[in-house]
């Protein structure tokens, strides 16, 4: 599952889906479950939305030294946004 994340900083923001499905595959790494129980579901769902919330604070908060490059983009978010565009793949 952790394999998947990708770097979200980069020459382009991150769109808020971006930074929901990291948010959601960190919460459920850290719980253990890909799918919680209708008991545990508001937590699960409040867990992603404070995580999410947290990562857009520090993407939005990170300033790069003078003449640094942003990181490049991972493959699979390349890939993801050639498809959403249409572009095929």
């Amino acid at each position: 599952m952790c394999r998947s994340i990708v770097t979200l900083r980069g020459e382009d923001e991150a769109t808020d889906a971006e930074v929901r499905a990291a948010a959601l595959q960190f919460v459920r790494k850290v719980s253990g479950h890909r799918t919680p129980s209708r008991a545990n579901q508001e937590a699960f769902d409040r867990a992603v939305a404070e995580v999410a919330a947290a990562t857009r604070r520090l993407l939005d908060d990170l300033v790069a030294p003078p003449g640094a490059r942003p990181p490049a983009m991972a493959r699979s978010r390349v890939v993801a946004r050639q498809k959403s565009a249409g572009g095929g793949g």
